[in-house]
């Protein structure tokens, strides 16, 4: 069996997320099931969806937030609902390491559940460990702490370059 990689895209610019979802249509092209798993992002448009549910079976992805904004953006009331959709989307995260449901987890925006502290780096570790060995494992958002740093096999780093 292959073994599975930790990659980390991160950084201030534009993209992560697109480099992502290049990754899981590459592993696609080579008979690999993909899943991706959006934080702090709110719910998809029904256009997104639409889109992203042609490449099912062999990719799926999922949302667990049900407020439109983006996390940030949120009311404190609505913030408290999503912790809870958010901990479901973690949950669920755990299930597909532990299971091999796949054999890409995407887990677009990630870090930045770490950033706000909506998962402890202790939480974050042991839902490393839980991982199969043969699921590789990418990780998106702008901070990419120094514990996830010591976990990864690779980092990317994305920039916007204002010298163009």
């Amino acid at each position: 069996m292959d073994k599975g990689i930790v990659q980390v895209i991160c950084g201030d610019g534009v993209g992560k997320t697109s480099m992502a979802l290049g990754k899981g249509i590459g592993a696609i092209t080579k008979n690999k099931r993909v899943i991706m798993i959006q934080f702090l992002k709110g719910a998809l448009s029904p256009e997104s969806s639409e889109w992203l549910k042609r490449l099912e079976p062999d990719m799926k992805v999922f949302r667990f937030e049900k407020q439109c904004g983006y996390f940030n953006t949120l009311n404190e009331s609505q913030k408290q609902e999503e912790r809870i959709n958010i901990q479901n989307g973690i949950n669920f995260a755990k299930k597909v390491l532990t299971t091999c449901e796949c054999d890409l987890l995407i887990l677009d925006e990630f870090l930045g559940v770490l950033d706000l502290e909506l998962m402890s780096m202790e939480d974050f570790s042991n839902m490393l460990s839980l991982r199969e060995e043969n699921v590789s494992l990418i990780l998106t958002g702008k901070v990419c702490p120094p514990q996830v740093k010591e976990h990864a096999d690779v980092v990317t780093r994305i920039e916007n370059d204002t010298n163009i």
